[in-house]
């Protein structure tokens, strides 16, 4: 078996995707080199857990490469996805801040390299700048706002709807390919239905219905987005 070429990740102040990231982009030299004194980085193939639910925090993630989601296991050990990260999120930082278990699941859904940051480290940064506080609470709010909508809309919205939100939600985080269409991401249609909130089986047959009536273009896993205009309509997204 071949080893996998070795990825040399840089010191947090010469990191490209610190740009993208909401809680470090406006650090100092200083305070970026004080979290790359103990920052470690660790390569997950697709598939591979980062960290369980009910297990305890003692560091934050970072992505630099590939894409993760966070899910929880529910009754009857259904998997709901409660959102993704790419480059630049972080990871942890609610169960870091509180002291309290992982309250989801985190897996790599690509080959991804993921900086770990002892707590110690972030937390004295924390303590010294003002405008990180802020920003880590800031990201605190939107979580909870998304959890608000989305259980407003898996208690309320139907079927075609929960599935367009989902592909426009896909859209919103990952982007679009070159041809500014094709959703940059690759999930399974069970994916996509614990992301939505519905059956593998109804997943299917409502795409199958989206791509039938012209709205996206089913590529294999890849999902093409043929008309925006009505499949934010059909999403009917509620601010």
């Amino acid at each position: 078996m071949q080893n996998r070429k070795r990825i040399i990740v840089p010191s947090c102040i010469n990191c490209i995707e610190r740009k993208d990231s909401q809680l470090f982009c406006a650090l100092s030299s200083n305070e970026l080199n004080a979290l790359s004194e103990g920052k470690v980085d660790n390569f997950y193939k697709k598939g591979q857990v980062i960290f369980y639910e009910g297990n305890r925090g003692h560091g934050l993630y970072c992505i630099h490469k590939g894409k993760v989601k966070v899910h929880k296991l529910g009754d009857e050990a259904k998997e709901q996805i409660v959102r993704f990260a790419r480059e630049g999120d972080v990871l942890g930082y609610r169960s870091l801040l509180s002291s309290e278990p992982y309250n989801a699941t985190a897996t790599a859904i690509e080959d991804c390299i993921i900086c770990y940051l002892p707590k110690s480290k972030f937390m004295n940064v924390l303590d010294s700048n003002n405008d990180l506080a802020f920003k880590t609470i800031q990201l605190l709010t939107k979580d909870l706002r998304e959890s608000e909508r989305k259980i407003i809309s898996i208690t309320q919205k139907p079927v075609i709807e929960r599935i367009s939100e989902a592909i426009l939600v896909l859209k919103e985080k990952f982007g679009l390919k070159e041809d500014e269409k094709t959703v940059d991401v690759i999930l399974t249609r069970r994916e996509i239905g614990n992301l939505a909130g519905v059956t593998t089986e109804t997943t299917i047959r409502t795409l199958s219905e989206l791509n039938k009536d012209g709205i996206i273009n089913l590529n294999g896993k890849q999902i093409e987005i043929s008309n925006m205009a009505q499949l934010i309509q059909l999403a009917n997204i509620l601010d």
